[in-house]
């Protein structure tokens, strides 16, 4: 490749910095773009009626004729789940990742329409793949809480660039596919320009623990549990389910899977190999009812609260075929993200007050986290050893952590930039620096799945929570004057006067401002019927009432005026005479 040095190429994170989640990063070279995952995150309490967060896109939209192609890391939701809303809006000519998160990918491309929209190859360790005439990417084994996870090498006209993606440095994984650290040192060897860094455990010290450190825990459980078993992990968490179905084998019990996400990545993972279990283990609902509770163990969704997951429902009793009952052991194999702790919680206190016991938290080692702490993290560094460091996937305190360990490894603080979404990063031989911002703010996709929320939309859903509605209706005649008392209904609203006396103040308001404000709406005839403004009238006396309720009630509901007006006879080509109602004039 070419050694010019006044070369640079872009990095920009359009997610998955000063937050977790909705992991994406842009890179680009001249006229050639390549995107480097792209996940969702989940809504906060605030965003109502929002099922999934994805990260602004209008950069992309707007260079979609520069897209060369994408690199998929692993398959988690916060990498790949925002690929098929994306796709509806640009195409991707090819993707490129391992065979699990491939899987998985092609359902959820088939799901939303957009197949045929791009073009899905597996890779394995060490391929190398071109994309454009600018990047050259090496696909290197690493581990991590999914099976089947990538670090990548992208080399570029102006040097090599690795991008870790999530990663942790498991010595003993369950499935056998070791973090190909030599590879890693032959690139720190040849020289590596830019390192892009995981950040999640920037905080915590010393090593991530191995997931087969959970095996002795989960299986202490299973030997005192008396009666059924449930226990609930991310549905991705292949390597934990992997144990736990070796575990329902070694103590003879049948295993029922509960959650639509994990019979899915489960199926997934038996057809590539990942899970490995005979097929009488796994049996239906139906089946495991019939058997002694000593011999049943239902595997379920719902780690994190969802709230129309498997065990969030069963907790509430709301579960068309399973109930919790006494002696029930319900375990949570999973920590509670950041913003889920609550949910967690709630779950929880429900499962035990219906006689349950409930096993969690981190004491009890059933748990370990898929990120490395700051020991794995030097040791990416030392092997690696990169003239420029770019610490990501992380809020802002983790970012700033990594920055500073990485400093303790002797990267100087010139060489490394803490950054936001939206950040054009530019990095040549000699320089890394912040070189301008693009649209990086997010995108609401609604329960429905169909469209996408506006920030006025969930502004307005946000007030409807926080304030209630008032709705007023009012019926004018063609004299400006109310033909019968206005209707008030309140939802939500919370008012210290009675409603009488409101419904008396409300039409005292609107007859007052019909006296002196109709000519405005409705200009004088010599003795013809009026042309009136209605919509006008409708909008104005609305605006009014909002200021007015506001003012009186001391609190800021929203507010809807719904105006009945009188017909208007009208006329139509052949002379003819019609009626319509004014309303219809205004619209």
């Amino acid at each position: 490749m070419s050694n010019n040095e006044s070369a640079a190429v872009k990095i920009i994170p359009l997610g998955g910095l000063h937050e977790i989640g909705k992991n994406t990063c842009v890179f680009e070279y001249d006229d050639e773009i390549i995107l480097l995952d792209a996940g969702l995150a989940f809504p906060t309490d605030e965003m109502h009626g929002v099922n999934i967060v994805l990260p602004d896109m209008t950069y992309l939209r707007e260079n979609r004729h520069k897209i060369k192609g994408m690199i998929v890391t692993h398959g988690h939701e916060d990498h790949i789940g925002g690929i098929a809303f994306h796709l509806k809006q640009f195409e991707i000519p090819v993707i490129y990742g391992p065979r699990l998160a491939m899987t998985m990918l092609e359902g959820k491309l088939e799901e939303a329409g957009v197949r045929d929209r791009t073009e899905l190859r597996s890779v394995r360790p060490r391929d190398v793949v071109r994309l454009g005439s600018s990047f050259l990417v090496e696909f290197i084994r690493n581990t991590h809480s999914i099976a089947d996870s990538f670090t990548v090498a992208i080399h570029t006209p102006v040097g090599a660039i690795i991008h870790t993606g999530d990663f942790k440095i498991d010595h003993t994984p369950v499935d056998g596919e070791f973090f190909d650290l030599h590879r890693l040192a032959e690139h720190g060897e040849k020289g590596v320009l830019c390192l892009i860094s995981d950040s999640t455990n920037s905080e915590v010290p010393g090593h991530t623990p191995s997931e087969r450190s959970v095996y002795p825990n989960l299986d202490r459980i299973f030997s005192q549990a008396s009666g059924r078993l449930l226990i609930t992990t991310f549905a991705s968490s292949v390597h934990r389910i992997n144990m736990i179905l070796e575990l329902a084998k070694k103590h003879k019990r049948v295993v029922s899977v509960v959650g639509r996400s994990m019979l899915n990545v489960i199926a997934h993972a038996r057809n590539l190999g990942y899970i490995k279990c005979e097929d009488e283990l796994l049996q239906p609902l139906h089946v495991v009812r019939s058997l002694p509770d000593e011999q049943v163990l239902i595997l379920t969704t719902g780690s994190q609260g969802e709230p129309m997951s498997a065990l969030t429902r069963i907790s509430k009793g709301e579960h068309s075929q399973l109930r919790i009952r006494e002696g029930d052991t319900v375990v949570f194999s999973a920590n509670p993200i950041p913003g889920n702790t609550i949910a967690v919680v709630n779950t929880i206190d429900r499962l035990m007050m219906q006689g349950a016991k409930v096993v969690y938290g981190k004491e009890k080692g059933i748990h370990v986290s898929g990120h490395g702490c700051q020991e794995d993290q030097k040791l990416m560094i030392a092997l690696t050893k990169p003239k420029f460091f770019l610490p990501v996937h992380g809020e802002y305190r983790m970012l700033t952590k990594h920055a500073e360990t990485a400093q303790s490894m002797g990267i100087p603080p010139e060489n490394m930039v803490i950054i936001r979404n939206g950040d054009v990063v530019e990095v040549s031989q000699d320089s890394i620096q912040i070189a301008g911002k693009v649209p990086a703010g997010i995108e609401l996709v609604d329960t429905s799945g169909s469209g996408m929320v506006s920030g006025t939309v969930l502004k307005e859903r946000q007030q409807l929570a926080e304030e209630g509605i008032v709705t007023i209706a009012a019926a004018v005649d063609w004299n400006g004057k109310l033909m019968i008392k206005p209707e008030i209904h309140l939802r939500g609203v919370v008012i210290s006067i009675e409603r009488s006396l409101l419904q008396k103040w409300v039409q005292e308001r609107i007859e007052n401002f019909l006296h002196y404000r109709w000519s405005d709406f409705a200009p004088a005839t010599n003795g013809e019927q009026p042309e009136v403004d209605w919509a006008g009238l409708q909008g104005q006396l609305e605006r009014e009432l909002y200021r007015e309720i506001r003012r009186e009630l001391q609190c800021q509901p929203s507010v809807t005026l719904l105006l009945q007006t009188p017909d208007e006879p009208t006329k139509v080509a052949d002379g003819r005479r019609r009626r319509r109602t004014a309303a219809q004039v205004a619209s």
